[in-house]
């Protein structure tokens, strides 16, 4: 038992399977260990492997538990448990297989002991309260974008009651619809998010009322459901990997050898396919700068082509020495933390900009999907970062496009006022003390409504 009478929770952690998604909702389980209670973490097996290490003094309060995918759509491979593992357009068959899952969830709820006393889901597993309920389980659903982005969404139910949904205006029909997938059973996102927040106890926002308050107050109004902000849950020192070890090794060390904040690191997230004239134009565009940098290219998912051979000829050999290309998983946290990096280039995914933002690197912004640009223009509002631009008639970038915003941002007299505004951003987006209320808040809500 706790002070106070409260006894410790047992929490099951249910995240969409998207690293995006499965990072936050594995660093918040290991908050709510640190505070004592005991975590359930379902997702796939090979998801349960992709996870960070846990913090050894809390391995006993955290228990991964694998929850297979039991039926595949046909487009599906075999092996795809994680949007990285596919191109963006199969995004939708993979939360087709995941709905599979329903069963195996809803007789782990229904045998687990101790009991359940909270459920922390994704908005992809919409049908989660309805197995909770019934056991005398509460769910919470666990918002992993902005709060302007969600508010820029409307009211949830108006997806449901059909008023939110027409098809009467242009940017209705450049949507993909619900019938371009192979099977009629896929649930809009839009629909999914709805029924999550109208059958949900409450709503909690990786998000907090320092960062967006207009945007916050404003979403409490359009959800109609307790709101409870979770905080920005800044990165926290990495624990080491040993598959990843030798990796950073290699970068640290060519990273030691830089001038302090003069490396741009290129990061554009694992959802994110860049064609051949989008890398070749990065690359000309890095190369025209000047400056040293560290890129992470992934090779394009479901494809035999490598990443390297996208690249323009002879940029490899032209750059060597101030350019390192990583086709692999890189530890963005270690690479951001280190004083060599002075800029961050970012599709602006949540995790992310948090990240940069929390070391204080100004952002060098390309949106790509999603949220993305929602959040570019967030974040642009708010003085911290740079966007790459583009032709507004076919919304492609040039080289020249990227070495403005990249000197901009790195070295230009324009960009001084943004890098000082990125730098003083540390003091929210990297402060432990600050955010580890907002937990504890988080936390408080919990125990109060079991």
């Amino acid at each position: 038992m706790e002070k106070g009478g409260r006894r410790k929770m047992h929490i099951v952690m249910v995240p969409w399977l998207a690293m995006g998604h499965i990072i936050p909702f594995h660093h918040l389980s290991i908050c709510l260990a640190q505070r004592g209670h005991t975590v359930s973490f379902l997702s796939t097996p090979k998801n349960l492997q992709r996870l960070p290490p846990t913090p050894k003094t809390l391995a006993h309060l955290i228990t991964k538990v694998p929850i297979p995918l039991v039926h595949r759509p046909p487009r599906l491979p075999p092996d795809a448990e994680n949007s990285l593992d596919l191109s963006y357009p199969k995004h939708q068959l993979l939360k087709l297989a995941f709905a599979s899952v329903e069963p195996t969830i809803a007789s782990f709820l229904t045998f687990s002991s101790p009991r359940p006393d909270w459920i922390v889901y994704d908005f992809t597993c919409h049908w989660l309260p309805g197995l909770a309920r019934p056991l005398g389980i509460r769910s919470a659903y666990f918002g992993l974008f902005t709060a302007a982005f969600f508010a820029f969404l409307g009211p949830p139910l108006t997806f449901l009651d059909g008023s939110g949904s027409d098809r009467l205006t242009v940017e209705r029909f450049t949507a993909v619809p619900a019938w371009e997938y192979e099977s009629t059973s896929v649930t809009p996102d839009s629909v999914r998010f709805a029924i999550t927040v109208r059958d949900s106890d409450f709503v909690a926002i990786r998000t907090c009322q320092e960062f967006e308050p207009e945007w916050f107050d404003l979403l409490g109004k359009l959800l109609q459901k307790p709101l409870v902000p979770v905080g920005l849950l800044p990165p926290t020192p990495a624990e080491k990997d040993v598959k990843d070890e030798g990796r950073w090794v290699s970068m640290r060390d060519w990273l030691d050898k830089q001038a302090p904040g003069s490396v741009v690191y290129i990061a554009l997230g694992s959802e994110v396919e860049l064609c051949i004239q989008e890398v070749q134009h990065l690359a000309l565009g890095l190369e025209k700068t000047g400056l040293p940098f560290l890129w992470v290219l992934r090779n394009p998912p479901e494809s035999t082509q490598r990443a390297a051979d996208m690249l323009p000829d002879g940029f490899m050999e032209r750059v060597e020495g101030r350019g390192i290309i990583c086709t692999e998983w890189a530890p963005q946290v270690r690479i951001l933390s280190h004083g060599a990096v002075g800029a961050f280039m970012t599709h602006c995914g949540c995790n992310s900009f948090i990240e940069g933002l929390a070391f204080g690197r100004v952002l060098i912004m390309l949106p790509m999907i999603n949220d993305q640009g929602l959040n570019a223009r967030l974040l642009q509002r708010k003085n911290v970062g740079i966007e790459v631009e583009r032709d507004e008639r076919d919304g492609l970038f040039t080289p020249d496009a990227v070495a403005k915003a990249v000197t901009q941002a790195m070295v230009g007299k324009a960009g001084e006022p943004i890098r000082a505004c990125a730098r003083e951003a540390m003091g929210l987006f990297g402060n432990k003390e600050k955010n580890d209320r907002y937990v504890d808040e988080f936390v408080g809500y919990l125990e109060e409504h079991t």
